[in-house]
């Protein structure tokens, strides 16, 4: 009996031994401590460390050190680095929205790492993968905007305005918000490419681009004859500066569709003066159409119009 009560405490002291071996006491933090828990004796072992599992593609380990360097040592020079590496992690992983954030916290924390240049690229090209339709494959994050792109583009104006990216960037920001249908928010981020750098490639492109957004304003539920005609006024500015440019064709077609949504407007006009028998009031705008809108179908319809108007005062008289 003893010698089973022996063995059992014997068996009892080996499985407890190893439990007991994990945990260190740190008189520094008056804690007991996991040694796994805790960093290498320097940054530079520590970095070392990490990276060599980011060198193997055991990108959660890299993660898990890279973040015990930056919370043991955050003023280390390996520190910045540290953090740049858990942005290229999140990449690698696909996680490119949480990439962003680790990137973007190296400008924010460490302004003079010779990373920052590299890192608005890294970043640009993320927001041209969100712009593109990329969808985010990490989750718990909620994001916050409707494109990330739009969030990102900014962040690349803000980290360099008149950094060789900028022009670009700014004129992208537009056309992400232009997709989303959000006109007046688009046509203020292009405007800001023609203020901000005028001598760019982007700033003709812009000016094409508020005048669509004006265009697509006047297309709404109601006719904007405002913002229609400002939209037209744009476009036929734009053609006159830029006569040889692609995209003056498509402002040329901008600028005859809002011609016929003008000529068909009047029309509307004249018809409802016409059956309030306000017969001078309509005959105004069908001689409005035909003089001014000769090459519109509505020009034709004012004419027949006019006609039967004329008919039926023949016949009163």
């Amino acid at each position: 009996m003893k010698r089973i009560i022996l063995s059992l405490l014997i068996i009892s002291f080996l499985s407890i031994q190893p439990a007991y071996s994990y945990w260190i006491w740190t008189p520094k933090s008056g804690k007991w401590v996991n040694p796994k828990s805790l960093p290498k004796d320097n940054p530079k072992e520590q970095f070392a460390y990490a990276k060599s599992y980011f060198d193997n593609n055991k990108y959660e380990e890299a993660k898990r050190e890279f973040r015990k360097l930056l919370k043991a040592y955050p003023k280390s020079a390996e520190a910045a680095e540290s953090q740049y590496y858990l942005g290229l992690v999140e990449e690698q992983q696909g996680k490119l929205y949480e990439a962003f954030q680790a990137y973007q916290m190296v400008i924010d924390k460490y302004p003079f790492s010779e990373r920052i240049q590299e890192i608005i690229e890294k970043e640009y090209k993320i927001a041209e993968k969100f712009m593109a339709g990329e969808k985010r494959k990490a989750l718990g994050i909620d994001l916050p905007v409707d494109n990330p792109a739009i969030e990102i583009f900014g962040k690349v104006v803000e980290n360099s305005t008149y950094g060789p990216l900028a022009p670009k960037a700014q004129y992208k920001l537009g056309l992400v918000l232009k997709g989303l249908l959000r006109y007046y928010e688009a046509e203020e981020e292009f405007n800001k490419v023609v203020s901000r750098y005028p001598d760019s490639e982007w700033a003709s492109a812009a000016k094409f681009q508020i005048a669509s957004c004006r265009a697509s304003l006047s297309k709404g539920a109601a006719y904007d004859q405002g913002a229609a005609q400002e939209a037209k006024e744009r476009f036929e500015d734009f053609v006159k500066e830029h006569p040889d440019a692609v995209l003056s064709l498509d402002a040329q077609k901008n600028i005859d569709q809002i011609r016929e949504k003008e000529a068909q407007a009047s029309y509307d006009i004249a018809r409802f003066y016409e059956k309030q028998r306000a017969f001078d009031s309509a005959k105004i705008y069908y001689n409005d159409i035909i003089n001014n809108h000769a090459e519109s179908p509505w020009a034709k319809e004012a004419s027949a119009r006019l006609q039967i108007m004329e008919q039926k005062n023949e016949k009163k008289n």
